[in-house]
């Protein structure tokens, strides 16, 4: 159950974040509700698995930046995490186009202000909730 909370909640705060940032950050679908919505799900679960899988090793890594920096360097690995799930996402695996995934345009600082929008708007979705379901 903790999972799928954790899967929505991900999934809302990138929709959010894309419609904050406008064109500078887009979820990539065929156009329709259905299709945006599972483009946003399944972004979402690679969102998380790379936060799982690939975020522990680079903050241990970077553990001296992060006493250097007194963990503002978290904010860089965070941009980083969402440009390694647009490049998996947002791959032409059947065509020349991408079919769906997140698109995020502009640069390196489009990517820190993206991060940093979907970090706040976890937070304030965890925040919401009753306390039985977010632990």
């Amino acid at each position: 159950m903790k999972l799928v909370v954790r899967i929505l909640i991900t999934a809302l705060a990138i929709g959010l974040s894309a419609l904050i940032l406008g064109s500078h950050m887009d979820v990539v679908s065929n156009g329709t509700a259905l299709g945006t919505t599972l483009a946003v799900l399944v972004v979402a679960v690679v969102y998380g698995l790379v936060h799982m899988i690939v975020k522990p090793i680079v903050q241990l890594i970077s553990l001296p930046l992060y006493i250097l920096t007194l963990g503002l360097v978290g904010l860089l690995i965070n941009a980083l995490m969402l440009w390694i799930t647009t490049l998996i996402t947002n791959q032409t695996w059947f065509s020349d186009t991408p079919n769906w995934g997140l698109e995020v345009n502009g640069g390196f600082w489009w990517y820190l202000l993206a991060a940093l929008v979907i970090s706040l708007v976890q937070t304030i979705l965890l925040a919401l909730l009753p306390q039985r379901v977010s632990d």
